[in-house]
């Protein structure tokens, strides 16, 4: 079995990832559905350990080993990049290989609202995209980064764990760093990063205390920062920042956190109808006077209400985008109402 083969056949019929693990033949998401790969046969130990070690260099399979799972990317010529995850599983080697598009596509074209892309003329302020694994945060944030890109002479700094998209220089200087190849960590990066003349910083993941705590004092202190964290909608994202902290630190951090905010944009990819690709349904919340004094007060739980009276500032809740999404026939009800953040509510605004 040769590795470049099997993922460049994934890419071929739309796969957004190809998995690897003993006892299935390689298996294909197509639409979020997990199908196998024909043509293949069932996988031995042998054949996983072969095909994903064979991807390693010495110090990343000491790291596999010590660690259980190591990230990395991939690439084939004239085929594309892959986001990858080799992991120990049942004392065999398994691994995920997701397909990152070569092409930069802007946010008109992925569905994100236009209101986003304001986001690129912002001098300084942190704004977050949040969503679920494979919801297609960093496709979002890619085309923001471009748009800063082909617009403003400034230097931009991602830190990503793995690099995804690969953006060349444009207006901009780019600069992008990979977690655990050119820095140990996310903390660590960001903390350089300021001492790097950055304009824009782009942080993969706001994972823990510290890398929280530097970005919103890079964004106070004049910097444009984007992040994602694994949330599914805006008050959720804000109150999973603010309980990283000790309870001692909680109220100072709502008043960094209000100070700073440009917005949140949450997201969710789903099946369209008629099952022949995906489409994105986006919540959007822009941080207005009204919203960061909520967030100062502790009040998050209100914020719905400022996201559903905010439509002149662009704002709009996740169940207000299924309902559209359902009424332009894009998606089944079934479908809406399986990933409402109320599902009651949605029945009522698409009536039954």
């Amino acid at each position: 079995m040769n590795l470049d083969e099997i993922l460049s056949k994934g890419v071929s019929i739309g796969a957004s990832d190809v998995h690897f693990t003993v006892g299935l033949a390689p298996m294909a998401r197509q639409v979020g559905n997990l199908l196998p790969l024909s043509d293949y046969q069932r996988l031995s130990p042998a054949d996983t350990k072969e095909l994903l070690l064979g991807i390693l260099n010495e110090d990343q399979k000491v790291k596999l080993v010590s660690r259980g799972e190591i990230d990395l990317s991939y690439s084939i010529a004239g085929v594309g990049r892959f986001r990858v995850n080799i992991y120990h599983q049942r004392g065999t080697i398994a691994g995920a290989f997701r397909t990152i598009p070569t092409e930069i596509r802007n946010l008109d074209e992925l569905g994100i609202p236009r209101v986003v892309g304001t986001v690129a003329d912002k001098q300084r302020g942190l704004y977050l995209v949040t969503g679920p694994t494979g919801s297609g945060k960093s496709t979002t944030l890619a085309a923001i980064i471009d748009m800063i890109n082909s617009s403003k002479a400034c230097h931009i700094i991602t830190l990503e764990d793995p690099i995804e998209y690969l953006h060349k220089h444009n207006k901009a200087m780019v600069n992008q760093r990979e977690i655990g190849s050119d820095s140990e960590n996310f903390a660590n990066a960001l903390r350089a990063a300021l001492r790097e003349d950055p304009d824009v910083i782009l942080v993969g993941e706001m994972r823990d205390p510290e890398t929280t705590s530097i970005a919103v004092t890079a964004a106070e202190t004049g910097h444009l920062v984007l992040a994602t964290l694994h949330t599914v909608d805006t008050v959720q994202t804000i109150d999973r920042i603010i309980d990283q902290f000790p309870a001692a630190q909680q109220g100072q951090i709502r008043i960094q956190l209000a100070g700073v905010l440009i917005g949140v944009m949450s997201q969710q990819l789903m099946p369209n109808k008629d099952n022949s690709g995906r489409v994105v349904a986006v919540e959007v919340m822009m941080a207005t006077p009204a919203a960061r004094n909520l967030i100062r007060e502790g009040k998050t739980h209100q914020i719905y209400s400022v996201i559903q009276t905010g439509a002149k500032y662009g704002m709009q809740s996740m169940d207000s985008s299924l309902r559209d999404l359902f009424l332009t026939r894009k998606i089944s009800k079934e479908e809406a109402i399986s990933r409402a953040i109320d599902p009651e509510e949605l029945r009522r605004m698409i009536g039954g």
